[in-house]
């Protein structure tokens, strides 16, 4: 009875450790890290959504549906294109503020730099960091040669806007689907939806998977957040 509860206890640390160092290595690897992805995704189907939703099948023909699946691809491109930007000008920014830090810790006197150092630290790693190791940093971080003030884009910030910016745009195809397949308005519609709030809920649950949060309870949460968005952008008049 001790063993198989001891058993199980010593393979779950195993697997988490497994999956931590998977998601790490992805962050490392990835231009744009899971969160990022899924977020493309989702406001890309958010976006489409919202031109679907408030189409009135009982006056649409085939030309009102064009015009609307026209306005929706037009809109989800202008919103990659200023993703894309944003990205760049994201990344650019944090660079920026990562050679400052360096600098400030660089050049502060001992008191400062340790401060620095602590108030650099994410939370849970800063929990557990003495002013002994802050100290231990700082001249590590003064061993190091100058750092570049160069903050030039780089491969991995234009490979990065174009991803958000092909997502946001893909995420957009599988909801415009029916409406080219189907003369009728109101079934294509009703496909549509369906559609996208499968992916909404796919886009959620790979996020929990990935994340460690419950799959399945991120993936209904996020047709949820989904469904209330496009409501308010209908009753904004969006």
């Amino acid at each position: 009875m001790w063993h198989v509860a001891h058993t199980s206890s010593a393979h779950r640390p195993a697997g988490d450790a497994t999956r931590a160092l998977k998601l790490v290595g992805e962050y490392q690897r990835r231009a744009l890290d899971v969160v990022d992805r899924a977020a493309e995704i989702i406001y890309g189907l958010v976006m489409v959504l919202t031109f679907t939703s408030v189409l009135s099948v009982a006056k649409s023909g085939r030309q009102e549906v064009r015009e609307m699946l026209v306005a929706a691809l037009g809109c989800n491109v202008a919103w990659g294109l200023i993703d894309g930007v944003m990205f760049i000008l994201t990344s650019v920014v944090i660079r920026a503020r990562r050679h400052l830090v360096i600098r400030g810790i660089r050049t502060a006197d001992p008191d400062a730099a340790r401060a620095i150092v602590m108030g650099s630290l994410p939370e849970g790693v800063a929990l557990v960091t003495d002013p002994a190791e802050a100290d231990r940093m700082v001249a590590r971080f003064r061993a190091l040669p100058e750092p570049s003030r160069r903050l030039a884009i780089t491969m991995d910030d234009l490979r990065g806007a174009i991803g958000a910016s092909l997502l946001v745009f893909v995420a957009t195809l599988p909801p415009t689907v029916p409406f080219i397949l189907f003369d009728n308005a109101a079934r294509a519609q009703r496909i549509s939806n369906a559609i996208a709030v499968v992916c909404l809920f796919l886009a959620g649950y790979a996020l929990g998977t990935k994340t460690g949060i419950g799959a399945w309870l991120l993936g209904l949460w996020m047709v949820m957040f989904g469904a209330a968005l496009v409501g308010l952008c209908i009753v904004l008049g969006g």
